[in-house]
């Protein structure tokens, strides 16, 4: 059974930083890119970050661009989300999501398998 475990969430003031930590067990980690997405109180989900299987290739929402860093270590199972200078408007559930076909995409149809999601707050 697949289970993708995100961690790390949390309340902070703006220009604060959290670091999310996203735990898969039951599939081969190091054959499937990761994702970070998000979703807001009446908002869809939406893409955050991205990373290859190898950790080579990252990609980001332009809304995080140069403050999020997006990172993983293929020999704990373990994809993190390192969030700094937060704004109140990156408020929101951040999911952590697998994808099998070791592509870097940015769709949230592409990915196979979600996490439950940890709530990140950020107070102005």
């Amino acid at each position: 059974q697949v289970q993708l475990v995100e961690s790390g969430g949390g309340l902070v003031q703006a220009g604060g930083s959290l670091r999310l930590s996203c735990v898969a067990n039951g599939l081969p980690f190091i054959r499937y890119t990761m994702g970070w997405f998000r979703q807001a109180p009446g908002n869809e989900r939406e893409f955050v970050a991205a990373i290859s299987v190898s950790g080579g290739r990252t990609y980001y929402a332009d809304s995080v661009k140069g403050r999020f860093t997006i990172s993983r270590n293929n020999a704990k199972n373990t994809v993190y989300l390192q969030m700094n200078s937060l704004k109140p408007e990156d408020t929101a559930v951040y999911y952590c999501a697998a994808d099998g076909l070791g592509r870097v995409v940015t769709a949230v149809s592409e990915y196979d398998y979600w996490g439950q999601g940890t709530q990140v707050t950020v107070s102005s």
